[in-house]
């Protein structure tokens, strides 16, 4: 077993990956960049290492730098958590020249899963069922556009080297292709380098179920389980649970079988989950195989009994996996909420700033808080937004959703907007309560929504707290009509003169869509920000023309800045 790990990675995962360092007697070595400088996980490990500044590419993502710390520090190994440096063959290839170990899949299962239009090659020749698209090299935008015909609309663009969310968009119809293509293209080569496209036909009333593998050195292959994780906000998960309702032994079974089968394809080694989309029927398609630890690998934890860092740390020494399959079984409910920093009411806007106060329940057998972050910390606009997550177990679903109710209800953070009482209400949906929910479960209309837990106004006949679209002085409006119910497009908002555009947010300007003496209409997206690893595209309140750009791409700008001005025509 090793004797020093280096933790190439930050916030809640770095602080998860040395709990259980410490449990084993491994010691532990954080990187950190400048503006991470006092985060509770450079408190935390043995020792850190400053390796650059704010920007992630300057920082967490620069593999020389992280190498350069292991070197110096003694560390036998690196942990690369999720996101930044997990799955980047690149890199893991690296830490093979280097002597170090990555704690992490070979090489070549990096490279053949890393692209999605590999991946799904590899999966056909594996006999495991693909979801219909267009997994192609030819590129060109008139080849994909064809494709997209081919396939059907509606269909989902998708990174071929993403993850995350980043570079995917539903499009639904021929007209919006060539706009969803370049803004897919855009966000995934700022996220990956590479904005290579796959189509795939979207499946509405779908559901996004995955399953856990695990294999080691030695030919040994288990999954534990599955996990859902259908509730989404821009194509990111933020419940999941974990068994996955409403998912008979037979199926089980066989998505088990399936995913173990696409390991198997790649000679898979250490942690890795197949992602499937389960369509109305309940027939299941491979997605994706993210070869690294998963975000939401605590409610499969909390239902094995099983530690699994630890079997990552283990694998990764050359040991064999400690159990074999018949010996895995699931033991009651789990369930997963992410705490984000952002407002649900403004379009889900990364919030930044200084945290107040943040006040957890108690951590028990049933309750667990995974964070990076304590009161007094500064959330800034460098990294992704998420606090922390909030982990409950029970005997049985019903059980495990009364627990997470009640946990929300004793989780309070002041100083910055959170999504905290926007989970409460997802929760008390009548379509999660009953487990009959599927990836469309935000987007549909909130009539059946429970109170926010600290709701100011109780009464349950006040306007405010109905779903069904209610607004002052307008004609109730079921959400999914909104024009404005894009996340992703963000109306301009007026400072104190007339036609000025200012900033949602603080952030950096990706691109300016418009130019001056330029003639707009309400709604143009004029403008796109990147704040928190997202894109924001603001668009016009009004029609009018562009007087003033006071900013170009590259430059940062605060919350509030005025990015625009437009005169009224």
């Amino acid at each position: 077993m090793f004797d020093r790990i280096l933790i190439a990675n930050r916030g809640e995962i770095a602080c998860r990956i040395m709990r259980t360092a410490r449990q084993m007697g491994i010691a532990t070595v954080a990187v950190y960049s400048e503006v991470d400088a006092h985060a509770l996980h450079v408190e935390l490990a043995d020792e850190a290492i400053a390796i650059g500044p704010a920007p992630a590419a300057d920082s967490y993502l620069c593999s020389e730098g992280v190498l350069d710390a292991a070197r110096r520090t003694g560390a036998e190994a690196i942990h690369p958590g999720y996101g930044f440096l997990s799955e980047n063959a690149d890199f893991a290839q690296a830490c093979l020249a280097a002597g170090v170990r990555f704690i992490g899949p070979p090489v070549a299962a990096i490279r053949s899963m890393g692209s999605k239009s590999a991946a799904k090659n590899i999966m056909a020749k594996a006999g495991v069922p693909l979801v219909p698209g267009y997994h192609g090299d030819d590129q060109d935008e008139s080849v994909l556009a064809g494709e997209a015909e081919r396939i059907g609309y509606p269909v989902m663009l998708k990174a071929s080297a993403g993850g995350g969310g980043k570079g995917m968009r539903v499009v639904g119809s021929p007209g919006e292709f060539k706009d969803a293509l370049a803004a897919a293209k855009r966000e995934s080569l700022k996220a990956f380098g590479d904005d290579r496209m796959l189509i795939e036909k979207y499946l509405t009333a779908s559901r996004h179920i995955e399953v856990q593998v695990f294999a080691d050195s030695h030919g040994n292959f288990v999954h534990l389980f599955e996990r859902d994780c259908s509730v989404q906000r821009r194509h990111q998960k933020i419940i999941e649970e974990a068994p996955a309702p409403n998912i008979d032994d037979q199926q089980r079974l066989a998505m088990g079988r399936a995913a173990i089968d696409a390991a198997r394809a790649v000679a898979y080694v250490g942690a890795g989950t197949v992602e499937f989309i389960v369509d109305r029927e309940n027939h299941f398609y491979f997605m994706e195989m993210n070869t690294r630890l998963q975000v939401e690998h605590p409610v499969t934890e909390l239902i094995t009994g099983q530690d699994l860092v630890e079997w990552q740390l283990r694998v990764a020494a050359g040991e064999p996996l400690p159990v074999e399959q018949k010996q895995l079984s699931v033991n009651g409910h789990a369930i997963e909420a992410r705490i984000y920093a952002e407002d649900p009411d403004r379009g889900f806007l990364p919030a930044a700033g200084k945290l107040e106060a943040i006040h957890f329940p108690e951590e028990n057998r049933q309750v667990r808080i995974d964070t990076g972050v304590r009161t007094g910390d500064t959330v800034t606009v460098h990294y992704d937004p998420m606090l922390a997550k909030l982990i409950v177990w029970n005997m049985d679903r019903r059980g495990a959703v009364r627990q997470m109710q009640s946990a929300l209800r004793d989780t309070r953070v002041t100083g910055i907007a959170t999504n905290v009482d926007f989970l409460a209400r997802t929760i008390g949906r009548t379509a999660f309560m009953t487990g009959r929910y599927d990836t469309g479960l935000l987007d549909q209309s909130a009539e059946h929504e429970i109170p926010a837990p600290r709701t100011a106004n109780r009464d349950p006949g006040s306007p405010w707290n109905l779903g069904t679209g209610w607004r002052m002085n307008q004609d109730a409006q079921d959400s999914r009509d909104d024009e404005l119910f894009d996340h992703d497009r963000l109306a301009g908002m007026h400072s104190g003169a007339p036609g000025s555009l200012t900033a949602p947010m603080p952030g950096k300007v990706v691109a300016v869509l418009v130019r001056e003496s330029g003639i707009v209409e309400a709604g143009t997206p004029v403008l796109i920000l990147e704040a928190m690893k997202m894109e924001h595209t603001v668009t016009a309140p009004m029609a009018g023309k562009v007087s003033a750009i006071h900013f170009s791409p590259g430059d940062l700008v605060d919350d509030g800045a005025e990015l625009l001005t437009i005169q009224p025509v």
